[in-house]
């Protein structure tokens, strides 16, 4: 009987030197799966050559581990890595090959792509240090609290790729994404403790291999930054000590909240939040908010066929979306706080409730909020209406027509105070405890927040300080927590085109950047040290 190509991969995997034989015999480009790194191949000897040239090399650097899986963000930390080495750092470069986070990979396919790695990134031997992080790892070698950790993350890893909240630990999945997590965390405990790095850099720093590198680097007490990227060009987010994902503006608020907020400043959100409304463009900001204009509360109303009574409108995120794993504070999750809501609105027929599917969930394959109402409600009582994401109505419509807003983590709560509508935050989101909206710690105060802002919904509208906090707070988060950096991952092949790595290291490209570099290094501060 003929062998299957599992089979045969699983004799070849036992063969010492298999993998480079098929590599010698089938070319250097060949990728294993799909792992593709041929733009890095073209564009690896003119980022070696602007590093090697560059004036900073003899700054004194830091020790600094730039990690990445998936190709796109391998092609990312590269470039990070080299611009680094060309500003003085000692830089270790450690990926791990998969191109998939959902799919196992036999190991003789990944001793290829090891090596197809390797070969890609030959040029820049000589200035990044290079290490691979490809184990399988076991939990009994772990310290315990590290395995909470690991595990935490595991479970995030499968809410956000099957968009779910409810996670089957005895899944495949599940299990896959436990052996990849306790290996990289495995190989990262070993290399850590032996090189002692001064930073560790890491995208996002909550799901993934990123998640578990970040849980690792926090239990052992290494410096660790976070990065990623919001909906604005030439922008990054970044977190030290903390996943970025978290959006964690406490510091930045702490330091901005009482600085004048200059009327130039307003302007300039007020333009971004009437383009928002208006689904039109803005500035370097690369996407729309809406996919309608904004036509008034009444004709929201209309289309909806509301009526007189009090309007409570609550505002979904994408279930299993990583700006709502984690983010649970007196409830299981979004969907519990959902379902008990649904519960409280289906008995007060003196109120109507209109629950505003997120948009962003027509691109994604989980299941929909929609599904979640349906299952509890099967025939929707008469006080409730459901927007669907691809219903052509305008949520800034739904905000002016609506008396009070429940929100979990959607930015939909920050603008709903903005204009003076009161926001019951029951998620833990980057506007919450700011000073303008209301953020109940348990179930009980949730339930007396409504009941107390629905006896008096004229009372409970904000006052005029508080929409101006609201304000000036959306102006610090769009425009100030957000650093200038030279390359975005959504953009990364155009705008490593349009700013070369050489132009980083001229004084002019120092005078724009370099603060966001120190950050990412740790050694500079986004806020804390204004503190």
């Amino acid at each position: 009987m003929m062998a299957t190509g599992g089979a045969v991969k699983r004799v070849l995997e036992r063969m010492p030197l298999t993998a480079e034989l098929d590599m010698a015999l089938r070319g250097r480009e060949r990728a294993s799966g799909g792992f593709k790194l041929e733009e890095l191949r073209a564009a690896l000897p003119e980022w070696v050559a602007a590093a090697e040239n560059s004036p900073l090399r003899q700054e004194e650097g830091q020790k600094v581990l730039v990690y990445a899986t998936l190709h796109y963000w391998l092609n990312y930390a590269c470039l990070v890595g080299l611009a680094l080495n060309g500003m003085g750092h000692e830089v270790t470069l450690a990926y791990s090959p998969f191109n998939n986070w959902q799919k196992p990979v036999a190991k003789y396919d990944m001793r290829k792509r090891e090596l197809y790695v390797r070969d890609v990134l030959e040029p820049a031997r000589n200035l990044l240090n290079i290490e691979t992080f490809t184990g399988t790892g076991q939990r009994e070698t772990i310290d315990a609290k590290l395995i909470v950790a690991i595990d935490a993350v595991s479970t995030r890893d499968v809410q956000y790729s099957l968009q779910v909240e409810s996670v089957d630990t005895e899944s495949e999945l599940y299990k896959l994404r436990q052996d990849r997590n306790y290996g990289l965390a495995q190989q990262a405990l070993q290399w850590l403790q032996r090189e002692e790095p001064d930073v560790v850099i890491v995208p996002n720093g909550l799901i993934l291999e990123f998640g578990a590198l970040q849980a690792v680097c926090e239990h052992l007490g290494i410096p660790v930054v976070s990065y990623e990227f919001g909906e604005q060009q030439e922008r990054i987010w970044l977190a030290r000590d903390r996943a970025v994902m978290l959006q964690d503006t406490d510091a930045m608020w702490e330091v901005k909240r009482d600085e004048p907020f200059s009327a130039p400043q307003k302007m300039k959100v007020k333009e971004l939040f009437a383009a928002r409304q208006q689904a039109d463009l803005f500035s370097n900001f690369y996407r729309k908010w809406q996919d309608v204009p904004s036509e008034g509360a009444q004709k929201a109303k209309e289309n909806l066929e509301l009526d007189d009574r009090p309007i409570v409108l609550l505002a979904a995120n994408v279930i299993g979306d990583s700006l709502t794993l984690g983010r649970a504070i007196f409830s299981e999750n979004m969907s519990d706080w959902l379902q008990r809501s649904l519960e409280f609105f289906a008995k007060r027929d003196d109120l109507q409730l209109v629950i505003r599917i997120h948009p962003g969930e027509r691109n994604l394959p989980g299941p929909s909020v929609a599904d979640l109402v349906a299952d509890q409600l099967p025939e929707l009582p008469e006080n409730m209406r459901v927007v669907a994401a691809m219903d052509p109505i305008n949520t800034y419509d739904l905000i002016q027509a609506a008396d009070l807003g429940l929100v979990y983590t959607t930015t939909v709560g920050l603008e709903m105070a903005m204009s003076g509508l009161p926001s019951i935050v029951v998620g833990q989101t980057h506007y919450r405890a700011k000073g303008f909206t209301r953020d109940p710690q348990k179930w009980t105060e949730y339930f007396a927040e409504l009941e107390g802002n629905l006896s008096d919904l004229k009372g409970a509208r904000l006052s005029n300080e508080q929409v101006e906090m609201a304000w000036h707070y959306a102006y610090c988060f769009f425009f100030e927590y957000p650093q200038l950096f030279p390359w975005h991952l959504l953009h990364f092949k155009r705008d490593a085109k349009d700013y070369p790595l050489a132009k980083l290291f001229t004084a002019e490209g120092q005078a724009q950047y370099r603060k966001s570099f120190d950050i990412l290094t740790g050694k500079a501060f986004a806020w804390e040290q204004v503190q």
